[in-house]
């Protein structure tokens, strides 16, 4: 990640964290107890294309059977403490308590999304990220059952598609989201994504409002492409 670091800056607060987000940056912690962020800003950045969206059969079925109930924007602090936990391959976080502070402000104000996954009442998977315009931007996301985070970000891209935005940025590509057909691109070719994108209105509760579940036949019609 050398290339991708910048300058230290002073402690983060929720309109930095805004503009940064506008300007292609986005913030990490060196570990849940460091003190200050860095600010990131990849060569390649990782986004995951709206309108090629690849969702499996299997996990198409798994969406539809609603074995998992689905909401948004019921439980920040429950989703973010998921994303921060030690999970397999993943012994620490980038997620400290300045981060924690900033998103959690953000989410109150509206601006700050996330996405539960439940199954029996029970948290077990979700994600998050950062809406500006017609961009979102996501931060992590975990899974304490087979396909729960997976079946969150399906229900986050219809969500997106039928809200009209333009972007979801990925961060940096993985293995994991490219079977869902994300890709990297340049820098140059990001920003001038992002620059349509914050232009564009977009409403991420047309789907659905916060608190009441989602169904999962909707769910899949909404985000594959061909739908």
């Amino acid at each position: 990640m050398d290339d991708a670091l910048a300058a230290r800056r002073p402690p983060l607060d929720p309109d930095l964290l805004l503009r940064a987000y506008a300007g292609g940056i986005f913030p990490m912690a060196e570990n849940a107890g460091a003190s200050e962020v860095f600010w990131v800003e990849p060569d390649l950045r990782g986004v995951l294309p709206l309108d090629a969206f690849h969702l499996s059969r299997r996990l198409a079925r798994t969406v539809r059977s609603d074995r998992f109930e689905v909401t948004v924007d019921t439980d920040f602090e429950a989703v973010i403490d998921g994303c921060a936990a030690p999970a397999p391959g993943r012994d620490g976080t980038w997620i400290n308590r300045d981060i924690r502070a900033a998103y959690g402000e953000l989410f109150r104000r509206g601006q700050v999304h996330t996405v539960e996954t439940r199954h029996d009442g029970r948290l077990v998977g979700g994600l998050y990220g950062v809406r500006l315009g017609g961009a979102f931007f996501g931060e992590s996301m975990f899974s304490r059952e087979t396909d729960a985070s997976k079946v969150a970000l399906v229900h986050l891209v219809a969500r997106l598609r039928v809200g009209g935005f333009a972007l979801l940025d990925a961060q940096f590509l993985t293995e994991h989201l490219a079977g869902f057909g994300a890709i990297e691109i340049p820098r140059a070719d990001y920003r001038r994504r992002l620059d349509l994108a914050l232009a564009r209105p977009a409403d991420f509760h047309r789907f659905g409002r916060p608190g009441a579940p989602t169904r999962g036949v909707d769910a899949v019609a909404a985000a594959q492409p061909s739908a």
